[in-house]
C-alpha cells in the first residue's frame, strides 16, 4: 500500500539506481537516505514531567509563557503584559507596505494578508509572513527573537522576487490596550474595610440551577462583570429573586470601629424592589429599590470590636439585585467613602533618548516604560488618534506632512515610519529593530546600539530560530511538511491576553484570535496538537480546564461539552507515562467525569428515565457541529430540555473506559467497578432506546415532560433525523452488536453516505436534510474524523484508518500550500478551505496524522490500549513497548492495530510476547501491526530485520 502516488519512495523512482544490480549499492543508498534526507524525530522515550513543575501549575489556569509574546487582539505583532493579571497589554505591530501606495494594518479579526509562519513552543521566537504581491513575489518575514526577559529583537526580511525594483516601507505601530471592563476605584477612609460581593465563603440560589456546579466561562457562581463595579465584578445573575437566595462572608477588622456603618453598594432596574435579611454584623431586614444606577444603602451597626467577622445575606423575595460589595466604616468617615470611575489614558509621554534612532513611551497607567530603537534612515514618528486604524491608516497613506492624524473615537497609536526601503530585483534586505520594557534608565540602556550591535543581530536571530520544533519527516511525508509547519506556527502562536477566568486576567490558548472565549472542546484539540510539539504547553492546556476536587465548578466550561480533556490526558500519558501527571490529573478528571454523567452537584445530564445523557441544559451544541440537522431542529424548536443525542452517552462510555485504564494503573478497583457499571447502563440505554434498524443509524431520543422516552426524532416522512456522525458515535464508544457495528462501518465507508471525496462528512449525503451550503452540513472538518480514525485502530480497520488520515493530510496540504492559510472546514464540492484562516483548534488532528504516519519515533494506538512503557532507540530503529489492552469482547474481531513509524533506512521484524506477528509496511519504515486483543497484556518489540536492507 503506497502512501501516495507522488510521495512513495522506491528504487525505481531514483535515476540510474534501478540499473545498478549491486545489493550493497542499494544498502548504501538507504543509509544515505536515512542520514542525509531524513532528520529523525527525537526518540519518544517517556518525557519527564517534573513533580515540582506540576505543583507549580496546580490550580493555576494561566500559562507559564513569557510576558512578551503574540498576545494581541488588535493588530498582529508582539505584545507585552505589564504587571500581574491587571488586564493591560502593550502592542507593537510591525508590518510592511508598498511605499506611498499601500500599507494595511494587519487586523487579527479578519483576513489581512499575513500568515503565522514559524514559532517556538516557548514563544522566544515567532514570525509572520506579509504578502505584498501574491504569491511570494514581494513579501516580508517579520520575526521577534528573545534577547533577554525584557528585550526582543525585531527582524524584517524584505524580499523582492520580481524583475522590477521595489520601494517598500515599514511601520512599527505601538499602542496600549486596556481591560475590556472599566472598573470603579474605591477610596476608603482609615480603618475602613471593603469586601467585594464575590469574595464570599458560600453562596447558593434557593432554586437549584444546572450551572450551580458548572458556571460558564470560568466564573464564580452568581458572578457578573461590568463597568463601574469595583474590581469589575459583582454578584447577580438573578440573586434576590427567590426567597432563600443566600450569600455569606467572613472577613477581619483590624481596629475597633466606633459607630460603625455597613454600606452596601448595589444596582437594580428602575422601579425594582427587594428585601434582604442581613445577619452576623447585625440582624435586620433591609429594603432596596433601584433607579438603574449603582447606589449605596447604609445600615447602622453600632460599635465593632476588632477581629474576625461574619455577614450573611438572605433574600426575602422580590426583584433581582446586583451586589458589588460592602464597606464597614465609622459614621463620621462615611462621607469619605467614595467610588470613582477608572479613566484609562491611551496617550503616552514620548521621550527621545539623545544620539540614537530610538523612542521611549511612558503610559500613565503603567509603571514601566517601553522603548524602541531602529537603524533605518530616513524615519518619522507619527501619531494616530483614533479607536481603530483600519480605514484611517489607509486613507491617509498619501499624507506626507502631518505628524498627528486624527480620526474617530478615542485611542492612540505611535507610528515609527521607516521609508523608503528600496529592494533591487531578485534580492532581499534585512532590517533590525528592538523593543524592550523597564524603568526609563533600564530602557535607555537596552536601546543603546552597543547593547544590540550589528554583528550580533543575525546570530541572535539564528540562535532563537534554531529552537523551532523539529517536524522533519520520513520521505513519505515530504510533501506534507510545509503545511504542517504552518499549522505548528498557528497553533503555537494562537495565544491571547487578557481573558478573565477565576477572578483574574490570564493568557490563554485560542482556536483563533477572533474567539475570545474558553472553548472547552476546541482547547482539548489545541492540547492534542500541542502534544506533538511541546509536552509542557500541552499539559498547561489540559491544566487550564481542570479544577481541584471540591471546587465550585467541576471543570472550566464554555460551549460544546465534548470532553476532549480526557483524550488529551490519555495522549499525554501515551507520550510520557508520567506518574506525576497521572496522580495530578486523575482526581480532577474524576470530578469532571462525575458531573458529565450526572452524579455531581447540580448536573442535569442524567435526568432522563431512559438512562441516556444530554448536555442541552448547558449549551445548544452537543458535538461542536453547529448546524447538524437534528441538533438545529432541537434548538430551533426549543426541545433541548427533552432531547438526548447519541454523542453525549457515547462519549461518556468512552471516557469511562479511559478512566478505567487510569484507575487500574492507580490500583483504584472500587472506581473501576463504578465506571464498569456506568458503561453497562449507558450501553443498555443506547441499544434499547436509540437504535434505528431501518436507517442503520442510532437516533436522537425524545422524552416527554416527565422525562420518559417517547421515541426517536424523525424527519418529515419518518426518516431518522440522525443520519450522520452522531448516529454512528457508538462505534467510538466501542459498543453495539456485531450487526450494528457492520452497518455503522458501512455508513462511514460508503461514498453515498458519510465518506465524501475529501473525507468524512458530518451528515449522510443521501439524507433528505443534507445540504451543500452548510457550516458542518455538507462540509468536512478534522476533529470528529480523529475520533473515528483512532476507533478504526481499535476495530482492526487499519486500512480505513489510513484512508481517513491520508485524505486529511492531502486535503490540508492542498489548501495550505495554495493559500498559506490554516482553515476551519472544507466544502465537499470544491475541497477548498473556508472559515477562519488562522485556525489552530479543531484542525489540529492533521498534526496527529502527520506524526503517526510521517515522523519516525511515533507509536500510535487506538483508545483501548494503555501504554505501560515505551522506548525508541536513538536512531528510531528499535521500539520496546509494553501494552495493556482493555475491553476485548470476544467477538469475531480478535485483533487491534497499532501504527509505528520507524527509521526508513531499515527493514523490520515485529514480535509480540516473543512471537512474530503479522504487519504491513505502508511505506518504508511505516508499519501497521496487528496484535491479538484477547491477550490482554504484552510486550511489543519492533527491531531491525537480520538482513537490514533487503527483505
Amino acid at each position: 500500500m503506497d502512501l501516495s502516488g507522488t510521495l512513495n519512495v522506491s528504487i525505481s523512482s531514483i535515476p540510474h539506481l534501478n540499473s545498478v544490480n549491486s545489493s550493497a549499492t542499494r544498502q548504501v543508498f538507504y543509509l544515505f537516505l536515512s542520514l542525509v534526507l531524513v532528520q529523525l524525530r527525537p526518540a519518544l522515550a517517556a518525557d519527564p514531567i517534573e513533580k515540582t513543575w506540576i505543583n507549580s501549575i496546580q490550580n493555576q489556569h494561566d500559562l507559564t509563557l513569557p510576558a512578551w509574546g503574540p498576545y494581541t487582539k488588535s493588530y498582529i505583532g508582539i505584545s507585552h503584559i505589564p504587571g500581574e493579571g491587571v488586564g493591560m497589554r502593550f502592542d507593537l505591530s510591525v508590518f510592511p507596505g508598498l511605499y506611498c501606495r499601500k500599507a494595511v494594518p494587519p487586523n487579527v479579526m479578519f483576513e489581512s494578508d499575513y500568515h503565522p509562519w514559524e514559532a517556538t513552543p516557548d514563544l522566544g521566537y515567532f514570525s509572520y509572513r506579509f504578502e505584498l504581491e501574491w504569491k511570494d513575489q514581494v513579501y516580508a518575514d517579520i520575526s521577534y527573537s528573545k534577547l533577554d526577559e525584557h528585550s526582543r529583537l525585531i527582524r524584517a526580511e524584505c524580499v523582492n522576487n520580481t524583475d522590477l525594483s521595489q520601494d517598500l516601507e515599514l511601520h512599527l505601530l505601538a499602542s496600549m490596550s486596556f481591560p475590556p471592563i472599566c472598573p470603579a476605584l474605591v477610596q476608603l477612609p482609615p480603618n475602613a474595610v471593603w469586601v467585594n460581593a464575590l469574595n464570599y465563603q458560600t453562596m447558593h440560589y434557593a432554586t437549584s440551577r444546572p450551572t450551580d456546579n458548572l458556571v460558564p466561562d470560568g466564573k464564580r457562581r452568581g458572578e457578573i462583570r461590568g463597568d463601574d463595579f469595583v474590581d469589575g465584578s459583582g454578584l447577580g445573575e438573578g440573586f434576590g429573586t427567590d426567597s432563600g437566595d443566600t450569600v455569606a462572608y467572613e472577613f477581619n477588622i483590624e481596629k475597633a470601629v466606633p459607630e460603625a456603618q455597613l454600606v452596601v453598594r448595589y444596582r437594580m432596574e428602575p422601579g425594582a424592589k427587594t428585601s434582604l435579611r442581613i445577619s452576623g454584623l447585625t440582624n435586620t431586614a433591609v429594603s432596596f429599590s433601584g433607579d438603574g444606577n449603582l447606589d449605596a444603602q447604609t445600615i447602622p451597626l453600632g460599635d465593632l470590636s476588632p477581629g474576625p467577622q461574619t455577614l450573611a445575606i438572605v433574600a426575602e423575595g422580590g426583584d433581582p439585585i446586583e451586589l458589588n460589595g460592602f464597606a464597614v466604616v465609622t459614621a463620621s468617615d462615611a462621607n469619605r467613602l467614595t467610588f470613582n470611575s477608572q479613566h484609562w489614558d491611551p496617550k503616552p509621554e514620548m521621550i527621545y533618548p539623545p544620539g540614537a534612532k530610538s523612542l521611549v513611551l511612558k503610559y500613565k497607567d503603567v509603571n514601566d516604560c517601553y522603548g524602541m530603537a531602529w537603524r533605518q534612515d530616513p524615519s518619522q514618528v507619527r501619531q494616530f488618534l483614533c479607536k481603530d486604524l483600519d480605514v484611517l491608516f489607509q486613507t491617509k497613506i498619501q499624507n506626507h506632512v502631518s505628524s498627528v492624524i486624527k480620526g474617530d473615537g478615542e485611542g492612540h497609536y505611535t507610528d515609527i515610519y521607516l521609508r523608503p526601503i528600496p529592494v533591487a530585483p531578485h534580492t532581499r534586505r534585512i532590517l533590525y529593530a528592538i523593543v524592550c520594557d523597564g524603568s526609563l534608565a533600564e530602557v535607555e540602556r537596552r536601546l543603546s546600539p552597543s547593547n544590540w550591535p550589528d554583528n550580533a543581530c543575525e546570530s541572535n536571530y539564528c540562535a532563537a530560530r534554531a529552537r523551532l520544533p523539529d517536524l522533519k519527516p520520513a520521505p513519505q511525508g515530504n510533501s506534507f511538511e510545509f503545511s504542517q509547519q504552518r499549522m505548528a506556527a498557528t497553533l503555537l502562536s494562537n495565544v491571547v491576553y487578557p481573558i478573565f477566568m477565576q477572578g483574574r486576567y490570564l493568557k490563554h490558548n485560542t482556536p483563533g484570535k477572533w474567539w475570545d472565549s474558553l472553548y472547552t472542546w476546541d482547547s482539548g484539540f489545541i492540547g492534542l496538537g500541542l502534544d506533538e510539539l511541546d509536552t509542557q504547553r500541552s499539559v498547561e492546556c489540559l491544566n487550564a480546564y481542570l479544577t481541584e476536587p471540591g471546587a465550585q465548578s467541576a471543570f472550566i466550561h464554555h460551549g460544546s461539552m465534548i470532553p476532549v480533556q480526557f483524550y488529551l490526558f490519555l495522549d499525554l500519558w501515551d507520550h510520557t507515562q508520567s506518574q506525576e501527571l497521572l496522580d495530578y490529573a486523575y482526581p480532577r478528571l474524576k470530578q469532571y467525569y462525575e458531573f458529565y454523567v450526572g452524579r455531581l452537584g447540580s448536573s442535569t445530564t442524567g435526568k432522563f428515565k431512559s438512562g441516556m445523557l444530554s448536555t442541552f441544559d448547558y449549551f445548544y451544541n452537543s458535538g461542536g457541529w453547529d448546524d447538524y440537522p437534528p441538533q438545529k431542529y432541537t434548538h430551533d424548536h426549543a426541545l433541548g430540555g427533552v432531547m438526548a443525542p447519541v454523542v453525549t452517552s457515547a462519549q461518556a462510555i468512552r471516557i469511562a473506559k479511559i478512566m478505567i485504564m487510569a484507575a487500574d494503573a492507580l490500583g483504584k478497583q472500587d472506581d473501576v467497578r463504578v465506571y464498569q457499571a456506568d458503561i453497562a447502563s449507558l450501553t443498555a440505554a443506547l441499544e434499547k432506546n436509540s437504535w434505528d434498524e431501518a436507517s442503520g443509524y442510532f437516533g436522537y431520543l425524545q422524552h416527554d415532560k416527565k422525562n420518559d422516552p417517547v421515541g426517536i426524532l424523525r424527519f418529515d416522512g419518518g426518516t431518522n433525523y440522525d443520519m450522520g456522525m452522531d448516529g454512528v458515535y457508538p462505534l467510538v464508544a466501542g459498543i453495539g452488536t456485531e450487526e450494528q457495528k457492520q452497518k455503522m462501518l458501512g455508513d462511514l465507508k460508503s461514498p453515498k453516505r458519510l465518506w465524501s471525496p475529501i473525507g468524512l462528512t458530518a451528515v449522510d449525503q443521501s439524507a433528505p436534510y443534507y445540504r451543500d451550503d452548510g457550516y458542518w452540513n455538507g462540509t468536512v472538518w478534522m476533529p470528529h474524523q480523529w475520533f473515528f480514525w483512532k476507533t478504526m485502530l481499535d476495530l482492526d480497520e487499519s486500512d480505513f484508518a489510513w484512508q481517513i488520515a491520508k485524505q486529511g493530510l492531502e486535503l490540508w496540504r492542498n489548501e495550505t500550500d495554495a493559500s498559506y492559510d490554516c482553515m476551519e472546514f472544507f466544502p465537499i464540492e470544491t475541497g477548498r478551505g473556508a472559515g477562519w484562516p488562522e485556525f489552530g483548534g479543531l484542525s489540529s488532528p492533521v498534526l496527529k496524522w502527520y506524526s503517526a504516519y510521517c515522523r519516525p519515533g511515533t507509536l500510535t494506538t487506538g483508545f483501548n490500549i494503555w501504554i505501560t512503557s515505551h522506548e525508541f532507540s536513538a536512531d528510531n530503529s528499535r521500539l520496546d513497548t509494553g501494552l495493556k489492552m482493555f475491553f476485548y469482547t470476544g467477538g469475531p474481531q480478535s485483533n487491534c492495530s497499532v501504527v509505528v513509524c520507524m527509521n526508513p533506512a531499515f527493514n523490520y521484524e515485529v514480535q509480540w510476547n516473543g512471537r512474530a506477528v503479522p504487519f504491513k509496511e505502508i511505506s518504508k519504515g511505516l508499519l501497521d501491526i496487528e496484535i491479538p486483543a484477547r491477550d490482554g497484556t504484552g510486550e511489543l518489540v519492533v527491531s531491525k530485520a537480520i538482513s537490514p536492507f533487503i527483505k
